[in-house]
C-alpha cells in the first residue's frame, strides 16, 4: 500500500499550512492520486482552531501512523525549490528512524520543483514572470530582483540564480534589469555565495531610486514573506532611506495556480520510476506497492 505526502519545511504561521493543504487538495483533483499535506517541522505547534479545527501533523509521526496501518511505500513530494538540507539531511534521518521500527516501509523522495540537470523546464520562471507582470501596470521598465530567503547550501542558491537567468530572458522586453538577492545569510566567508543581501542591494546607487519589483521566491506566507514579515520591513526601511525608491513585491510562488502543474509533473515522474532525489528501500527487502 502506498501513501503520497506533499511536504514543506513548516511554519508557525497558519497561512502556510492552509496553503499546503489547498495545494495537496488541488493536486489530488488534478492527478487522481490521494495526496496528504504535512510539514517537516514547526506546524504541529499551531492551535487547531487556527487551522479550520484540524491540527497539523509532522511528517515523522504521520509516517509512523501510516506504517502502523500497513503502508509499504511512502512517496514524498517536496514543496521545495531545490535540494535543501532539510530534504537531503533531516528528512532521511527522521524517516530512517521510522524505518528502524517498521522495516517494511520504503521511502521515495521525488525531485524538488527545480532540477537543472533534467530537461529544461521554464514553467516556474514563467510563473515568476506572470507574478512580476501583475505588478508592472503604470511602470516603465522597472528593475526586477528575484529574492529568496538565503540558504547555507550553495546548491539551493544556484537554483535561485538559475531561475534568475531564465527570468531575465522572459522579461527582457519589460524590465530594465533582472538580478537576484538573499534576504539573509549566515556569518562567515563560507556563506558569501548568498550575496548580495537585499538590504544592501536596495541601498546601492543602481537600485536606490526608481521602481523595483521584488519577484518573491517564497512558497507560502510566513514570518519572512507574509504580511508584515521580514521582507516587508526591509523594503519599508529602504524606501524611508531613499525617498526616490519605490519597491513592490509580487505574490508568492505557491499562491499561483500554475504551481500545481509542476508538482503534478514531479509526482508523475516519481510514480513512473524517474530519477528521485532520495530513496530509502525497506530494510526487509523490496516490497511492491499495492
Amino acid at each position: 500500500m502506498r501513501k503520497i505526502v506533499l511536504v514543506d519545511n513548516g511554519s508557525l504561521r497558519p497561512q502556510a499550512t492552509l496553503n499546503l493543504r489547498r495545494l495537496a487538495h488541488a493536486l489530488s483533483r488534478t492527478t487522481g492520486e490521494a495526496v496528504e499535506a504535512a510539514s517537516l517541522l514547526h506546524s504541529f505547534k499551531i492551535p487547531a482552531e487556527k487551522l479550520d479545527g484540524r491540527k497539523a501533523v509532522s511528517l515523522g509521526p504521520l509516517a509512523e501512523r501510516y506504517a502502523q496501518q500497513g503502508v509499504t511505500e511512502l512517496l514524498i513530494l517536496p514543496f521545495f525549490f531545490g535540494p535543501s538540507q532539510a530534504l537531503t539531511g533531516y528528512l532521511p534521518e527522521r524517516l530512517g528512524e521510522v524505518q528502524a521500527s517498521y522495516p517494511q516501509l520504503g521511502v521515495k523522495v521525488a525531485l524538488p520543483l527545480v532540477e537543472s540537470q533534467t530537461t529544461v523546464d521554464l514553467r516556474l520562471a514563467q510563473l515568476l514572470a506572470d507574478n512580476v507582470r501583475e505588478r508592472m501596470a503604470g511602470l516603465s521598465r522597472p528593475k526586477v530582483v528575484l529574492v529568496d530567503h538565503g540558504s547555507p547550501n550553495p546548491e539551493v542558491t544556484a537554483v535561485r540564480n538559475y531561475l534568475a537567468g531564465q527570468l531575465s530572458v522572459l522579461l527582457a522586453d519589460a524590465a530594465s534589469c533582472v538580478t537576484f538577492a538573499s534576504m539573509e545569510r549566515r556569518d562567515g566567508d563560507a556563506y558569501r555565495f548568498n550575496e548580495p543581501l537585499l538590504v544592501d542591494l536596495l541601498a546601492s546607487p543602481a537600485m536606490a531610486h526608481g521602481d523595483v519589483i521584488l519577484a518573491m521566491l517564497f512558497l507560502s506566507p510566513g514570518r519572512h514573506a507574509g504580511e508584515g514579515g521580514d521582507i516587508a520591513e526591509i523594503c519599508q526601511a529602504a524606501m524611508s532611506r531613499s525617498p526616490g525608491l519605490n519597491v513592490t513585491a509580487t505574490r508568492l510562488v505557491g499562491e499561483h495556480d500554475a504551481i500545481v502543474d509542476i508538482l503534478a509533473t514531479r509526482l508523475q515522474q516519481a510514480l513512473a520510476g524517474e530519477p528521485l532525489l532520495t530513496e530509502l528501500p525497506p530494510a526487509g527487502g523490496s516490497v511492491m506497492p499495492d
